[in-house]
C-alpha cells in the first residue's frame, strides 16, 4: 500500500460541501460508522468514514454538523457503497439520516459466499494484508470528546483497505460464479430497515431470566426495570450502566423493605445503595400493590406437517452448505426455511414474495426445494 495522507477531519459544513463532489465522481467509496451503543441510551452515529482510492475522511456528526447532504450519495445507484458488515450501518445511517441505500457492496458478505474461514474485518486484514488492528477500540466510546490520534486511526483503518479487498473479492466472487448470488444479498443489505429504539418497556421481555420469575416478584421486577430505564433515559446512559439485570433480579427476589436489606446483593455496590437506596426502595414498593405484567402472547406452535416440512429443508440446507464449504444461512436463512415450510409451494411460481429467496436463489435452489418438499 503506498504512502498516504493524513485523513481529512471534516467538522463544518464547508468541509462536508468540499468533500462530497470528491466521493461523488468515485465508482466506489468504502464506508464505515462508529456508534456510542455501549455509553449512552439513545445510541447515535459519532463518525462516519471514507476511503476512496486516493484519500480518506473523517465526518464528525456531534460537531453540530448536518450530514443528511450525505443521504444522495447513499442513495446514488452510480457510485458503490462498500462496507463490512453493512447492515448496523445501513440500520444505523438510515435512523440518523433518514436516507435510502443504493448499489451496496458488504466485504463480510462476500467473505461467507465465498467460504472464508474467518470474516471479522480484523482477521481479513491480518490475512489478507497482514494489518494489525487493535481490538481495544472495538468498545471505546466514540460519543467523547476529543478523540484521541490513536482512534481515528484505529477508525480510518476500517475504511482504508475495503476498497481492495473488494476488488479481491470482485475477482473472485466471479471466477466461483457466485457474483449474482452475492449481488442479490447485497439489494437486500440495502432494504435494512432503521435501527429502532435498544431499551425501552419491550426490552422487559427480553430480559435474561425472566421467565423464572413470576407473581408478586415479576410486579415487583417490572417496577425496578421501569425506574432503571427512566434514570437510564434521563442520564442518557445504557441501563446496564445504572444498575444491572442481576441486581434487579435479586431485588425483585428479596423485595427489600429497608437499605441495610439490600446490602451483600451482587453488584450493588455500597456507593449505589447510598445514590439509589431509596428509589429502589420505592420501585419494590410499588410493586409490591401494583398489577402483575402480562407477558406478551406467545406465536402459535407450527404444526406436524409445517415442523416435518422445515427439517427437511434443514437437512438439505445442510448437505448444500456442507459441498459449498459455507455457513447454512449463506444458503438460505432460517426465516426462509419457515416460509417456505409454512407456505409449501408447490410450482415455481409459487416461490414468488417470499422473503429471502430472490430471483439468483429461486433459480440455483428451487426446483430442489420444490423435490425436498413435495416428498413431505
Amino acid at each position: 500500500m503506498s504512502h498516504r495522507p493524513e485523513p481529512t477531519i471534516v467538522t463544518t459544513p464547508k468541509g462536508l460541501a468540499a468533500l462530497l463532489p470528491d466521493l461523488f465522481a468515485q465508482p466506489a467509496v468504502a464506508v464505515d460508522t462508529e456508534s456510542n451503543s455501549l455509553y449512552a441510551y439513545n445510541e447515535r452515529i459519532c463518525l462516519i468514514q471514507f476511503s476512496t482510492p486516493d484519500f480518506d475522511a473523517i465526518v464528525d456528526p456531534l460537531a453540530r454538523l448536518d450530514v443528511t447532504p450525505l443521504g444522495e450519495l447513499f442513495a446514488d445507484p452510480a457510485v458503490q457503497k462498500v462496507f463490512h458488515a453493512a447492515e448496523q450501518d445501513v440500520a444505523g445511517l438510515r435512523r440518523d439520516i433518514g436516507c435510502q441505500f443504493a448499489n451496496l457492496f458488504d466485504t463480510m458478505w462476500a467473505a461467507r459466499i465465498l467460504g472464508w474461514s474467518r470474516v471479522g474485518l480484523a482477521d481479513v486484514l491480518q490475512e489478507t494484508f497482514g494489518i494489525h488492528t487493535d481490538k481495544r477500540y472495538q468498545r471505546y466510546n466514540w460519543g467523547k470528546r476529543p478523540l484521541d490520534a490513536q482512534a481515528l486511526a484505529y477508525a480510518r483503518r476500517d475504511t482504508r483497505y475495503l476498497l481492495p479487498l473488494r476488488e479481491m473479492q470482485v475477482e473472485a466472487l466471479a471466477r466461483m460464479g457466485r457474483d449474482e448470488e452475492a449481488a442479490e444479498v447485497f439489494a437486500q443489505l440495502a432494504q435494512t430497515a432503521p435501527a429502532g429504539p435498544t431499551f425501552g418497556p419491550d426490552a422487559f421481555w427480553r430480559m435474561k431470566g425472566i421467565h423464572d420469575v413470576e407473581g408478586r416478584e415479576l410486579a415487583v421486577l417490572w417496577e425496578l426495570y421501569m425506574w432503571r430505564d427512566q434514570e437510564a433515559a434521563r442520564r442518557n446512559r445504557p441501563p446496564f450502566k445504572v444498575v444491572s439485570n442481576r441486581v434487579l433480579l435479586a431485588l425483585a427476589s428479596l423485595r427489600p423493605r429497608k437499605t441495610g436489606q439490600m446490602e451483600g446483593i451482587r453488584g450493588l455496590t455500597p456507593y449505589l445503595i447510598r445514590r439509589y437506596g431509596r428509589p429502589l426502595l420505592e420501585a419494590v414498593a410499588r410493586g409490591e400493590t401494583g398489577p402483575i405484567p402480562t407477558p406478551p402472547p406467545q406465536p402459535p406452535r407450527p404444526d406436524r406437517a409445517v415442523l416435518a416440512r422445515y427439517q427437511a429443508l434443514r437437512d438439505w440446507r445442510r448437505g448444500v452448505a456442507a459441498r459449498r464449504q459455507v455457513d447454512t444461512d449463506v444458503v438460505l436463512s432460517n426465516a426462509t426455511l419457515w416460509a417456505l415450510a409454512e407456505r409449501n409451494p408447490s410450482t415455481v411460481a409459487d416461490l414468488q414474495g417470499i422473503e429471502g429467496l430472490g430471483p439468483w436463489k429461486r433459480q440455483e435452489y428451487g426446483a430442489k426445494i420444490l423435490r425436498v418438499l413435495a416428498k413431505r
